[in-house]
C-alpha cells in the first residue's frame, strides 16, 4: 500500500448536526457563474465579428486562439474520408470499444424515441381530428471540447441521438490547438454519423454555426459543452438558433451507507474532480468512520494520479465530505443540490432512487460507477449542471425533434367550437377572430356592411 501523503490538502468536512451547517452548506454550493462579465462581453464581440466577417473572422480567431494558421476555411474542414481513415487506423481494442459504446448509446436513444418521439392523433365525437406531428430538426451543430483533453465520448453523446431522431445534417466543430487532430475524436464522428466536421472551436465556432458563413452552414440548434466562452456564446445566440443548455463545471454527489469499498468511492470522487479545478465532488454518509476511511483512501491514491494538481484543487476548493443524520436526510440534501451526477453507493439503491426528485443522472449500486455512464452505459452524459436538474433533463432525442399540433375541424365541430371561439374572441375585442369563426356557423347571417 502506498503510504499516506500528508502534503495533500485537507478536505472540507461538514456535519449536519453542527449549528453552522446551513451556512457552511450554502457557502459550499454557492453557484459559480458560467462566465464573468468580461468573458460575456468578449464572447459578444467575437460573435458580432463572425456575423459581420464570416469565414475571415473565424480564421483570424482560430489563428489567434488555436495557433492554426489556415489559408482558408476549406483547410479547416475535416473531410469524411479523414473520419473513416481515423476509424480504420485505431488499434483493434480501441475501435471495438468505441463501436460497442456507440451501439449501446444508439440502442438507448432508439428506445427513448419510441416513447417520446411518435406522432399521434384521434377524432373526437364530432369527427374533428386532433393530434401531433413529430419532425426532426433539419440541421444541428455539435460542439465537442478539445482544449484540456479530447472527448470522443462527447461526439457519441451529441451526434447519435441527433442521428436517431432523424436529423439529416449533423455538423461537428472541435478545436484543435496547435493543429493536432485527435484520431479517436475523428473516428467517433465516423461511427456516430457526423456529416460535416470543422477544426474550429470557441465562441467563433458557435457564431459560425449560429449565423452561418460562406463555408460553415447555419444550423437550427447547437448542443454540446464547452468552456466559459462557449457557454457565453451559446447563451447569446439562443433565439437565433436553439441550444441544449448552458453547461457549468461538472459535479458528482455520492450518497453512501458504508457498504461500498472506500477506495471505489474515493476514485469516483476523483472521476469528476479531474475534469477541472471548478468541478465539484461531494460525499454524503451517515457513518463517520466510513467517511474517515474514504478520506484516507483519497490521501493514499491522490499522489499517484496523473491529473493530481487538478483533482487536488477541485477537492480543496469545492469538494466536501458531509456526515448526515441518516439516508433520508442525505436524500433531502441531494434534492436541495440537484446534482449533475448522483451515485447511490448503498446496499439497497432503488428505495432511495424512488424518493429522489432532482438529478441529471442517477447511478444505482456499488458497481455503477459514474464513468460507465460517461462512456458506454447508453444514457446520455450531457447533463444539467449547477442545480438546473430541478427543471432540465439530459440531452436526448427530444432535443432534436419538434412537435407540430394537428387540427382538422369537421363541419359539425365548427358549430360548437365556433360559438365558443366567437364569445371568447369578442370578450378580447378581437372582431376578426370572432367573425372568422362565425362565418362557418350554419345559418349565420352576415351583417350589412356600412
Amino acid at each position: 500500500m502506498t503510504p499516506t501523503d500528508t502534503s495533500v490538502q485537507a478536505l472540507r468536512r461538514l456535519d449536519t448536526a453542527s449549528p453552522d451547517f446551513n451556512r457552511e452548506f450554502d457557502d459550499l454550493f454557492a453557484r459559480i457563474s458560467a462566465e464573468s462579465a468580461e468573458i460575456d462581453q468578449r464572447a459578444g464581440e467575437i460573435l458580432d465579428d463572425v456575423r459581420r466577417r464570416g469565414d475571415e473572422a473565424v480564421l483570424d480567431y482560430t489563428r489567434r486562439f488555436d495557433r492554426v494558421d489556415a489559408v482558408n476555411m476549406r483547410a479547416l474542414e475535416i473531410p469524411a474520408e479523414a473520419l473513416q481513415a481515423a476509424l480504420a487506423s485505431l488499434p483493434v481494442p480501441q475501435r471495438d470499444a468505441l463501436e460497442e459504446a456507440a451501439s449501446r448509446v444508439r440502442s438507448y436513444h432508439a428506445r427513448q424515441l419510441e416513447h417520446v418521439g411518435r406522432a399521434w392523433e384521434y377524432r373526437d365525437s364530432d369527427g374533428s381530428l386532433l393530434g401531433q406531428k413529430v419532425t426532426p430538426l433539419d440541421r444541428v451543430g455539435i460542439y465537442v471540447p478539445g482544449g484540456k483533453a479530447a472527448y470522443p465520448s462527447s461526439v457519441l453523446m451529441n451526434a447519435i441521438p441527433a442521428h436517431v431522431a432523424g436529423v439529416e445534417d449533423i455538423v461537428m466543430v472541435v478545436p484543435t490547438p496547435g493543429g493536432e487532430r485527435n484520431p479517436l475524436v475523428l473516428a467517433a464522428a465516423a461511427v456516430a454519423g457526423v456529416h460535416r466536421a470543422f477544426a474550429i472551436g470557441g465562441a467563433q465556432a458557435v457564431g459560425a454555426l449560429a449565423y452561418g458563413t460562406a463555408t460553415v452552414p447555419r444550423v437550427d440548434k447547437i448542443t454540446g459543452p464547452g468552456n466559459a466562452y462557449v457557454a457565453a456564446a451559446k447563451r447569446r445566440v439562443f433565439g437565433i438558433c436553439g441550444i441544449d443548455m448552458i453547461a457549468g463545471p461538472s459535479e458528482i454527489l455520492i450518497i453512501a451507507d458504508g457498504s461500498t469499498p472506500a477506495e471505489w468511492v474515493a476514485m469516483d470522487l476523483f472521476s469528476q474532480a479531474e475534469h477541472d479545478e471548478l468541478a465539484q465532488s461531494i460525499l454524503l454518509c451517515p457513518d463517520g468512520g466510513y467517511i474517515d476511511r474514504v478520506e484516507a483512501e483519497i490521501r493514499r491514491l491522490l499522489p499517484g494520479m496523473e491529473r493530481r494538481a487538478i483533482i487536488e484543487a477541485s477537492l480543496a476548493g469545492r469538494g466536501a465530505l458531509i456526515k448526515v443524520r441518516d439516508l433520508a436526510q442525505a436524500c433531502a440534501l441531494s434534492d436541495r443540490i440537484a446534482p449533475e451526477h448522483l451515485e447511490l453507493a448503498v446496499a439497497e439503491p432503488r428505495p432511495l432512487a424512488d424518493r429522489l426528485r432532482h438529478a441529471g443522472a442517477i447511478f444505482l449500486g456499488a458497481y455503477t460507477s459514474e464513468s460507465l455512464g460517461d462512456y458506454c452505459a447508453g444514457p446520455n452524459h450531457v447533463l444539467p449542471t449547477a442545480g438546473t436538474a430541478r427543471f432540465s433533463s439530459p440531452l436526448g432525442v427530444y432535443d432534436f425533434i419538434k412537435r407540430s399540433s394537428l387540427i382538422e375541424v369537421s363541419a359539425a365541430g365548427a358549430q360548437s367550437l365556433g360559438r365558443i371561439a366567437s364569445v371568447l374572441a369578442r370578450g378580447e375585442r378581437l372582431e376578426a377572430h370572432a367573425r372568422a369563426a362565425e362565418l362557418r356557423l350554419d345559418g349565420f347571417v352576415r351583417k350589412a356592411q356600412p
